[in-house]
């Protein structure tokens, strides 16, 4: 079979412009059984991987103390929206260093 017979993915038009840095709340499709539910992840992006049709982002969160990472692929059906909170101004692309940090000095400065 030839590339051109696969169906190019489409990105979801809840999916709004994000980048590293960025409070991000996530709404993902969470399959139980015979129900499907939507769960939110409220965190930070720590890295924006642009890879055409592999692309994903990974968002951090801390909860009680425990720093929490998930990985969502872009163009994945599962995705439901992508709703930006706050917009974090930084000056790296990939905020790695935030996985030692903690209280104050993990706050990111905000994006006018």
């Amino acid at each position: 079979m030839e590339v051109r017979h696969y169906k190019e993915p489409q990105l979801n038009e809840k999916i709004g412009s994000f980048r590293e840095g960025d409070t991000v709340k996530v709404n993902f499709k969470i399959k139980e059984g015979d129900r499907e539910r939507i769960q939110a992840f409220q965190g930070v992006v720590l890295k924006y991987r642009k890879a055409g049709n592999g692309s994903s982002f990974t968002v951090r969160r801390v909860i009680q103390e425990y720093g929490v990472e998930r990985v969502f692929p872009l163009y994945s059906p599962l995705v439901d929206s992508v709703d930006v909170v706050k917009l974090g101004s930084v000056r790296r692309s990939k905020l790695y260093y935030l996985r030692g940090l903690s209280g104050r000095k993990a706050r990111i400065k905000e994006r006018k």
